[in-house]
């Protein structure tokens, strides 16, 4: 495919579209068991005062359309240790529709009108490129969620069913609490005046919060994600606009079948927002999810149930239960890697459980990687979780080698 020669924040980006897989199509030791991964296609379209916003699709089924929410990278998320499961299982069962918001990721990042109207236009602009002209399930995540909100009270005909993950209707300055209010702007200094320095010390007292109980490398990737995918300005900027979003007004007016989904001990948006919301949408349903992330990690039930309830609500069919006959490949030892892999573990405290060198855990790690066709520790995790995998040996064993 021809790429334009013009540079985007350092990087090369596609005129017309650029196709990323999101892992290995087949399995090396079985390629009739698993099915070919999903592949996303990046196109850009102009806002309506000059912005390009860069947006994706993928996936098969009915259309969802996931609005931006805060610093999305469209190609660095899509195997991230942080949204790859995410993105993985919205794109098996929906056709995704998703984009990253002016002033970050893909899209440029000088863009002076930030307010609320102009979010929801991009979101407008977005639509109508991807072309799409039935009603559609629509997700809003976190900052993302106010914008689902206007869009859904302004046009109830074009949305099927609207899902809220940690989502707020009223910004930090809006919630009539001094104290968050003061937190928040002190954040705001800090990414103002430390956002894009190499030590990680000050973007990590915000990123810290997404991912209370995040491993090393979750929590790393995240650091990084926010030093490239933004400009401290930008970053600024884009967090003051997000204080200020009042979107209460909308609630009452919303007529979509509605599922607002939140973690109990959520860091970054209180749990009383997700409530607050929940009550003021006529019918809405509330689930409650035992985690302290804001973004849900792929190893914790509460992930689990955040699928569940999503399926259950949008009718779709959950993937069959009992385990995949791509594990039967595996070895009794890479079982037990995979299982302490799924429940966090690096490779160091592996190493530690199962009496090991770490050079010998990373062996393992690649060749069961080429037995499941993935790519990263992030994919191995879901495709655990999601294909059944079965931990009836508890990994601890210190006798096989």
């Amino acid at each position: 495919m021809r790429r334009s020669r013009r540079r985007h924040h350092g990087s090369p980006v596609p005129t017309e579209a650029k196709i990323s897989p999101l892992s290995r199509d087949k399995c090396p030791g079985d390629p009739q068991d698993v099915p070919k991964q999903a592949q996303q296609r990046i196109r850009y379209v102009r806002a309506s005062d000059g912005v390009q916003l860069a947006w994706a699709e993928a996936g098969n089924g009915p259309v969802l359309v996931k609005s931006a929410n805060w610093l999305t990278h469209l190609e660095d998320e899509w195997e991230s240790p942080g949204w790859g499961h995410w993105i993985q299982f919205f794109c098996r069962h929906f056709r995704v529709v998703r984009f990253d918001e002016r002033g970050c990721g893909m899209s440029d990042w000088e863009a002076g009108d930030l307010s609320p109207e102009r979010r929801i236009d991009d979101l407008e602009t977005v639509i109508a490129a991807a072309g799409l002209k039935e009603p559609f399930v629509m997700l809003g995540i976190s900052g993302g969620g106010s914008v689902c909100l206007e869009f859904a009270a302004r046009h109830p005909e074009r949305v099927s069913h609207l899902l809220l993950y940690g989502a707020y209707a009223r910004g930090v300055a809006r919630r009539g609490d001094p104290e968050s209010a003061r937190a928040h702007r002190a954040i705001v200094d800090l990414a103002r005046f430390g956002w894009g320095q190499e030590n990680p010390a000050f973007r990590q007292v915000f990123t810290s919060r997404f991912f209370p109980e995040g491993t090393d490398e979750q929590i790393g990737w995240f650091n990084e994600l926010c030093r490239k995918t933004t400009s401290p300005r930008m970053a600024a900027a884009l967090l003051e606009s997000r204080a200020m979003v009042d979107a209460v007004s909308c609630l009452e007016k919303v007529r979509t079948p509605t599922l607002v989904l939140h973690a109990r001990d959520d860091q970054v948006v209180p749990l009383a927002e997700g409530r607050a919301i929940a009550s003021g949408i006529p019918g809405a349903q509330f689930v409650e999810l035992d985690s302290k992330n804001h973004i849900l990690l792929a190893n914790e039930p509460a992930w689990e149930r955040f699928q569940t309830a999503v399926l259950e609500f949008t009718g779709r069919e959950a993937e069959p239960a009992g385990e995949d006959p791509a594990f039967a490949s595996l070895t009794a030892r890479e079982r037990e890697v995979l299982a302490l892999l799924t429940r966090g573990l690096g490779n160091a405290d592996i190493a530690g459980r199962l009496s090991l060198s770490e050079k010998t855990v990373r062996n393992h790690i690649s060749n069961l990687f080429d037995k499941l066709g993935v790519w990263t520790r992030a994919q191995a995790i879901v495709f655990a979780r999601d294909k059944g995998f079965q931990r009836e040996q508890e990994a601890g064993s210190k006798e096989r080698e």
